[in-house]
Parts: C-alpha cells; structure tokens; sequence
C-alpha cells in the first residue's frame, strides 16, 4: 500500500491545483479518488489486486495515471509479443529529443515535434523499414532551469534483415534526418537500440516497454506549484500523448476485442480475502477483512484469466 498511500497524498495537492479547470463535481471526483478501495488478498496477505474502488481516471491524476500507466505497460508488452511471433518482426527502441524550451513554448513545440515526427516516418529510408510504432510523448520539467523537456519515445516494428541489410539505418542517420524535420540543428543525439525478444533488463526490454507506457508527465514536476502545474495542463490537455501505427494499431484493435488475451500472463494468485481500505488523511487504513466463499473465488479467478487484470 506504499505507493498507493503516495500516489493518494499527491492526489490532494492535484485537487487544489485543477479548482480554476475543472468544475465543482470534477474537483470533487478528484479529491474523491480512491477514497476507499476493495482488494483481493491472497491467505497471506501477500498480494493485493484491486478488485474495485471510486478512481476518477482524471488524466492528471497521480493514483489514475499511475494505474494506467501500469496497463498500458502489460498491452504493450502484449502487443509487442505478438508481432514479433505473428508478423516476424524485430523492434527497435528510438528516443527523439529536442534542447529544453520555456514553459511559454511548451505548447507549440509539441506541435512541433508531432509535425517533425510526422516527416520523419514519411521520409523514404524511414518509410521503408517501418512496419508500424508506438509513439509516446513525454514532458519532464528541469527546476533549476525552470524549462520543459518534451520528447518522444518510440518502439518501431522492423523486418529482420533490417540489421544486415541496405535498409539498415545508423544512429548517426537517425540524428541527421531528425535534426532535418526539427530544423534545429542544435541536437546533439538520439538514442537507438535493439529491443530483444527474450527481454530482461540487461538488453533494455523492461525499459523500451516502460518508457513508452509511463505517463506524460511525472506527477512530482507537474504538482511542484500552481505555475507549473498550469503550464503542463494547457500544454497536455487534449493531446494523444500515446499513438500507434501499421501493425501496432491493428494489433491494438485485436487487443481491445481481447483477441489477443492468450499472449497475456496468467494470474494464478488464490486470492482468499476481500479487504476494505479508507483514505484516513494520511494514509490508507484496512476496516474490514472478510473471507471470500468458494464460490466467489471461482468467480474471480475465471475474471482474471478472462481480462488479464
């Protein structure tokens, strides 16, 4: 219940913060968020699974984006798996940057980055290897700067003889042709790697799945003060910060339709009990333990294997 009791206490500084954006009933499903969830608990308390509970799902919502953030991770991880089984395909791991711009800027450089990017993949050495991305936009905020770092990060489907062939495309490549469709010639690098199949840390699988699956803007930039916070709500709200392309969207389809579901890890927790927590101000606090019947736990196991949550 750790992060859930951090993610909680920055939720009530987001609360005061969005009062000026957001109705009364909004500000109120906001501060609201989480205050009691139901979990399911293995016999030894072990392991907790939310199994409901009264989250806002406010974008900007330290507990929702936190969550979503987590889900998006295991549909990646999903769709990642079955394109590389399904299609044959190789990934590749692409992080585009820009210099840091001021908060008066930030708007329209994100406009300026999906229109570069946009260029980018239509440019015919890009065009050709590209089978489809995932395309995540990231903002960060530098306090002793006081600037904005927006890029993106980006995992591209690639057929296997990418790597031995004419289409192949060097790092050097990929900075020159980025600094071309930025027209900012200031760049200094990009970042390119091999995403591997067998994942694991050591080659960068956990991270090329992380990266493109957090949330735009971490909550501990965003809740800093009022200014910062306003200067990433006008430049975030509204924006399709998460995008897919070729194979990536097709697969995304299949997997909303949960056709893909047997390429999802399989929970096979037994979960024994139903607790109850409640916000206390501070931290969260356990107020009822019951023992789920037999008949829910079958219930609740043939749910997980169905939905992967």
């Amino acid at each position: 219940m750790v992060k859930y009791n951090d993610k909680k206490a920055k939720n009530q500084v987001l609360s005061a913060l969005t009062s000026t954006y957001v109705t009364p009933n909004t500000q109120k499903r906001i501060c609201e968020c989480g205050d009691w969830m139901e979990m399911m608990a293995d016999r030894e308390v072990a392991k907790l699974k939310v199994h409901q509970a009264n989250f806002c799902k406010n974008r900007f919502c330290p507990m929702c984006a936190w969550r979503l953030a987590q889900k998006d991770a295991l549909r990646i991880s999903t769709l990642m798996d079955y394109i590389e089984v399904e299609y044959d395909k190789v990934l590749i791991f692409v992080t585009l940057t820009a210099p840091n711009v001021p908060g008066s800027d930030l708007p329209g450089e994100i406009s300026h980055y999906n229109k570069a990017f946009k260029k980018l993949v239509e440019r015919d050495e890009i065009a050709r290897i590209n089978q489809g991305y995932i395309r995540k936009l990231e903002v960060t905020y530098n306090a002793k700067r006081d600037d904005y770092h927006p890029h993106f990060h980006c995992i591209f489907a690639v057929n296997k003889s990418y790597f031995k062939g004419r289409e192949y495309i060097r790092q050097d490549r990929w900075l020159d042709l980025w600094r071309d469709v930025m027209d900012e010639p200031s760049i200094t690098q990009v970042d390119v790697r091999r995403v591997k199949k067998d994942g694991g840390a050591a080659d960068g699988r956990g991270k090329a799945i992380n990266e493109v699956a957090k949330y735009a803007a971490k909550d501990e930039d965003y809740t800093k003060n009022q200014t910062v916070f306003d200067t990433f709500y006008k430049a975030l709200k509204g924006r399709q910060v998460l995008t897919f392309n070729g194979l990536f969207a097709a697969a995304n389809k299949k997997y909303k339709a949960h056709e893909l579901d047997y390429y999802m890890p399989i929970d096979i927790t037994e979960y024994f009990y139903m607790l109850l927590y409640r916000w206390g101000g501070v931290e969260y606090a356990e107020t009822n333990r019951r023992e789920l019947t037999k008949e829910e736990r079958c219930q609740l196991q043939d749910k997980i294997r169905c939905d992967g949550y």
